[in-house]
């Protein structure tokens, strides 16, 4: 059965932040991610880890300004400086985290910049990360995301984050496949897992239309696990969605598993 882990950032959202820990713990999770720990001192975050035996698997590089509708500035060649000082941040915490992959928002393409340079900053930006991340034994993730729910949003497709990977010529960037925004822009799930999985360092999951729990939508979760283990997948997926109700209640889906 594949392994899942919590994303805090989606899950146990009505409780604050820290205490979400706690509350994957009593739900049976031994494994969380989120999408930031920089609002929060990395010493607190390693203590409700220790203190609920948890293991961090993945955050996110800086990502701009989040709350002003920001999604990423790794595209963006007038923030390079920025960047660069994201991923030593990136690496302070991990250190402390115990984390070992740390997944890179591109960032929504702004008007009035050449494709070329979006292009050429992106990839000269993940050839950075990925040496720095190198030397401390992080991999890097780049994950594309559907130009629905973000509008512009410079990755978008997995032949493209593909293409990139074979740009930037580094054995330390992987992708992270998250099977929503694949569904929303591409489909093919099962065959693109399978054809590259040798490229495929973390998923995620929510099912379509919503974004909510496995069993809600239209993709076929029951078949999809199965053909994930059949094919040697051997890392975590990431439950990265919207709780239809409460977190808790939609739970069933992984006790349908067993």
């Amino acid at each position: 059965m594949p392994k899942f882990a919590a994303n805090l950032t989606m899950l146990f959202n009505e409780y604050p932040f820290m205490e979400r820990f706690d509350r994957a713990a009593k739900a049976g999770f031994q494994v969380v991610e989120f999408l930031f720990p920089y609002p929060f001192t990395a010493s607190d975050i390693r203590q409700e880890l220790d203190r609920n035996k948890l293991q961090l698997v993945l955050h996110n590089l800086p990502a701009g300004d989040w709350d002003a509708g920001e999604r990423g500035i790794a595209c963006l060649p007038d923030r390079i400086e920025e960047f660069r000082s994201g991923v030593s941040k990136a690496i302070e915490y991990a250190k402390v985290l115990g984390v070992h992959q740390i997944n890179c928002l591109a960032g929504k393409a702004p008007a009035g910049v050449t494709p070329d340079l979006l292009h050429k900053t992106f990839v000269d930006n993940l050839r950075y990360a990925a040496t720095e991340l190198k030397k401390v034994n992080i991999k890097l993730l780049i994950e594309p995301i559907n130009t629905f729910d973000i509008p512009g949003f410079y990755l978008s497709k997995t032949q493209q984050a593909l293409d990139i990977l074979n740009e930037v010529g580094s054995d330390n960037l992987f992708i992270q496949y998250d099977i929503y925004h694949a569904q929303r822009m591409e489909g093919e799930l099962c065959k693109t897992l399978d054809t590259n999985l040798s490229k495929i360092a973390h998923i995620q999951l929510a099912d379509n239309p919503g974004r909510n729990e496995p069993g809600t939508g239209e993709i076929n979760y029951a078949h999809l696990f199965k053909f994930i283990d059949s094919i040697g997948y051997q890392g975590w997926i990431g439950c990265e969605y919207k709780p239809a109700s409460n977190t808790e209640a939609g739970l069933g889906w992984i006790k349908s598993l067993n």
